[in-house]
């Protein structure tokens, strides 16, 4: 394996405040990219009524469909990443995957939803692992964590808007004019994106020469992470905690058929709940980590699993109680709680390989989060609600996402398990 001597940062003569803005850009795309990516679910009981489809094509749309392109696709980009311009492949990416969700709009059955998904998957593919490396390169160590979950934040910022605005949109103009209206401001911002973020010079670990062009190869790279047994659990780890969270793309068909929301209520509340509890706990996580981590690199996974024993029996109570005010508020607190882990878990990940291996390990990262996660998640939740339609109506939704919950105990069990290595493992 190779060496790290010396690590050299080219970027540290750079202001803090251009520094800064690059992350609010990034952190922007990173909105676009969940306002498209979980548009869909606060429209799910619009296009389920007017395409005619049931809970099983709906679980397959939103997660199958989506990560299994977008996980494929992402390893080779993530590569090129480590190689070539990153700002240019995060603005294409942002355009296309735009482009698709606009394209939704326009979709009168099935397999026309179905291709217009699959592009959203492929555009979206290419721009996290590019965006974790390029924040890599112009935060230090001791500031990553801190820097990456202010980027996470755009996971729930766009759930927040797609949330909330896809709903009232869905209900004053419908499911199509949705889509094309947040579809497009994507289009236009990848743009801008392009034209005004510059590429920042790498952050070269300076390592032995010996044998140096095969450390550039797919599988010397892949081979290398797993040798790293903290890589190994903390990419279960995340998988089965986002197997857990991504069943909440069901969340707006819940609340409406649970507890009687309209479309734009639905919207609302998902956008207020998952939005802002998810930001909150994604702040948290990475301030957290950066604190209590610069002593002990262990709190980095330590706090995930610290999270999932507060999510875990919340998200129960959620599930299961009629009174809406309890759900509401349990499942704020259960969201905040499930959402600590993601900036931790990357910021630890480049700390264990040389930089020239970040975007590829957090596509390998993203990889099994996303197809375990957002793979079989939705569609997992989507099949059992099927089955326990006959018997149950509209609360056999209830029973599926509580059946969810074997993937936070597992999870819990890989963080902890990561612990044990982290600290051998770090470069």
């Amino acid at each position: 394996m190779a060496e790290i001597k010396q690590s050299i940062n080219p970027n540290d003569d750079l202001s803090q405040s251009y520094k800064s803005f690059v992350l609010v850009m990034l952190t922007i795309t990173y909105v676009f990219n969940f306002i498209d990516r979980q548009i869909l679910t606060v429209l799910q009981e619009s296009i389920k009524k007017e395409l005619l489809l049931s809970d099983t094509h709906l679980g397959f749309l939103s997660g199958l469909a989506f990560a299994a392109f977008y996980v494929t696709v992402g390893i080779p980009v993530a590569r090129l990443s480590d190689k070539y311009n990153r700002r240019t492949i995060i603005s294409i990416s942002l355009g296309l995957w735009s482009a698709m969700t606009a394209l939704c709009g326009a979709a009168a059955n099935f397999v026309h939803l179905l291709l217009a998904r699959i592009g959203v998957g492929v555009g979206e593919s290419g721009s996290s692992p590019a965006a974790h490396s390029m924040i890599s390169d112009y935060f230090s160590e001791r500031r990553r964590a801190t820097a990456l979950s202010v980027y996470s934040t755009g996971i729930y910022i766009g759930i927040l808007v797609g949330a909330s605005l896809g709903g009232w949109l869905d209900q004053e103009y419908g499911w199509r004019v949705a889509f094309l209206m947040l579809g497009i401001p994507g289009v236009l911002f990848a743009l801008i994106f392009f034209f005004i973020v510059k590429e920042p010079a790498r952050n070269r670990n300076v390592i032995s020469e010996q044998n140096s062009d095969s450390r550039d190869t797919f599988w010397y790279v892949f081979k290398y992470l797993l040798t790293k047994k903290s890589f190994i659990f903390i990419s279960l780890g995340v998988g089965f905690h986002s197997f857990m969270a991504y069943a909440l793309n069901f969340l707006p068909p819940f609340l409406s058929r649970v507890h009687e929301m309209s479309t734009a209520e639905a919207g609302y509340w998902t956008g207020m709940t998952m939005g802002i509890g998810g930001a909150i706990g994604a702040l948290t996580g990475g301030y957290l980590a950066d604190k209590l981590g610069h002593k002990d690199k262990r709190w980095y996974v330590k706090i995930s699993g610290y999270g999932l024993f507060i999510a875990i029996p919340c998200l129960a109570l959620s599930y299961l109680t009629s009174n809406t005010s309890i759900m509401l508020t349990a499942l704020f607190i259960g969201y905040t709680s499930l959402s600590l882990f993601l900036a931790p878990s990357i910021a630890i990940v480049h700390s264990i390989v040389p930089n020239n291996m970040r975007a590829f390990s957090s596509a390998i990262l993203f990889f099994v989060l996303n197809f375990i996660g957002l793979g079989l998640g939705p569609i997992f939740v989507g099949i059992v609600s099927d089955l326990l339609v006959a018997d149950f109506g509209n609360l056999s939704l209830r029973w599926a996402l509580l059946s969810t919950l074997f993937a936070g105990v597992i999870s819990v069990i890989c963080f902890f398990r990561a612990a044990k290595y982290v600290n051998e493992d770090i470069v």
